[in-house]
């Protein structure tokens, strides 16, 4: 196979998702400095003593004022997932909580506050931000939904390999919107495909005519998705189209990236080594600054539960008795046991049988005080002392019964994988997916726990952080 003619490269507007997650910080982030200077205005405007002036900013603008629009981006967090912020409904919502948030926080600490004077927290100033920002991030964010949802301005991609990998990172793909990419077309050297349309997409030729396939169809990207070994024709037609400046991925590789999970039904057993004792390095640093966060965070945690327990002890002696407690057997990093203590959400009998059972949505079991803790994961706050003990993390997979990991060890590959790291009281695959009652969706929750495992850092912890608040607010627990 050889190129005719030079390969039309990458035009700069063909960001893929990472480019396009940068892209939604950085402008973000400017619409928010221009409400601010926007807002700064219209508030010295209407003091017509003082005007918009240096003078004006010196004397009414307290300084924390100006980190307003570091504090939109960080409360924006849930809208910097590309699926979530081509959707124009969602965008809608995450703004309008987002301007809630912020109006609530303000309203919490100028009610809250006698000393200093109310007069340091400008109403009209922080008003005219937040309707400004508002409305303006929505402009913005509606300008990019039509440009970067629409097929010519996304990355046009050839899949290479119509089998099981294949076909599983096309279903993936049919079911997101907006798309991540524009998917042309597909090639595969076996003859018994060829013209074949394989979930929706068409298989364009072999490797013999990949050349002309990649000038005809004006391709930036291929995706190789054969788990198998290349052919030696299709491996020197990727080499030519590298060479000439398409970009070449593989499957897991995308897959992780578009989804923040890894494929675990297409791997082979040697990914285990290759990617946790291989490529993962996480920095003495890292370890040192994760324990110092849980302390912090365990802290917090166990002063708020000491607030709340009286609270909460009331709601579950009035509507069902005594215990208020309950404790169970998890099972830790290195599958080590050890004891958690929450507060009781299901009936004294729930299990009268001894057999553990998965959480279901709605769950009959749950008390009526149980199903508002459970919503609100109020019932987990004890957790913090595990925390504090060094038995679980902020930030890690949720911790499973002993009983239940060795069920799921039989039915879903590399789940003990989940053990390399401390559980977590929160997590990628909680605030991305939520619980799992069944195998099928066991599985798509592992898919997000190994995703962290691989890719943890403080920075994705604090994301995680961040995201957690939002997952409570939408009542998301079971």
């Amino acid at each position: 196979m050889s190129f005719n003619k030079p390969v039309q490269k990458s035009r700069l507007w063909r960001f893929r998702v990472n480019e396009r997650r940068n892209l939604l910080i950085v402008i973000d982030l400017v619409v928010a400095f221009v409400a601010l200077g926007i807002a700064l205005y219209y508030w010295a405007i209407s003091e017509k003593y003082l005007g918009f002036t240096f003078l004006f900013l010196e004397r009414r603008v307290p300084p924390w004022f100006f980190l307003f629009p570091f504090a939109w981006i960080i409360l924006l967090v849930e809208l910097y997932d590309v699926h979530r912020a081509g959707d124009w409904k969602a965008t809608i919502k995450g703004i309008t909580r987002t301007a809630l948030i912020g109006f609530g926080i303000y309203l919490f600490l100028y009610f809250y506050y006698a000393d200093p004077p109310r007069s340091l927290l400008p109403r009209r100033g922080v008003a005219s931000f937040l309707i400004i920002v508002s409305l303006a991030t929505l402009i913005w964010r509606l300008l990019y939904i039509k440009i970067f949802t629409a097929p010519r301005f996304m990355r046009r991609v050839l899949i290479v390999g119509g089998g099981n990998a294949g076909r599983s990172l096309l279903n993936v793909i049919n079911n997101l919107w907006p798309p991540p990419f524009h998917i042309v077309g597909l090639v595969d050297d076996d003859p018994k495909k060829d013209s074949l349309e394989i979930e929706g997409h068409k298989v364009l030729g072999s490797s013999e005519n990949l050349g002309k396939i990649i000038l005809e169809q004006e391709v930036s990207d291929i995706i190789v998705a054969i788990s198998g070994e290349l052919g030696s024709g299709m491996f020197q037609g990727l080499v030519d189209a590298q060479e000439n400046g398409i970009a070449i991925t593989r499957m897991p590789k995308v897959y992780e990236e578009v989804l923040g999970r890894v494929p675990i039904r297409l791997l082979e057993a040697d990914w285990i080594l290759r990617s946790f004792v291989d490529e993962i390095y996480v920095s003495s640093f890292d370890e040192f600054g994760k324990r110092l966060l849980d302390i912090l965070g365990g802290l917090i945690g166990v002063l708020i539960l000491t607030l709340l327990t009286p609270f909460i002890t009331l709601m579950i002696l009035i509507d069902d008795g005594r215990p208020v407690f309950y404790s169970q057997t998890r099972l830790g990093r290195g599958g080590q046991n050890y004891t958690i203590i929450k507060f009781r959400t299901m009936r004294r009998d729930a299990e009268a049988d001894g057999v553990p059972r998965w959480a279901k949505e709605d769950d009959q079991r749950a008390t009526r005080s149980g199903r508002f803790l459970r919503k609100t994961h109020l019932d987990e706050w004890p957790q913090f002392l595990n925390v504090l003990r060094g038995e679980m993390s902020l930030v890690g997979p949720r911790a499973e019964r002993p009983e239940l990991v060795a069920y799921f060890e039989k039915h879903v590959p590399f789940y003990r994988a989940r053990l390399l790291v401390k559980p977590g009281i929160t997590g990628w695959a909680q605030v991305n997916f939520g619980y799992a009652s069944t195998i099928e969706e066991t599985m798509v929750k592992l898919e997000f726990d190994l995703y962290y495992i691989k890719n943890r850092n403080l920075v994705m912890d604090f994301v995680i952080l961040l995201r957690t608040p939002s997952t409570i607010l939408g009542l998301r627990g079971r």
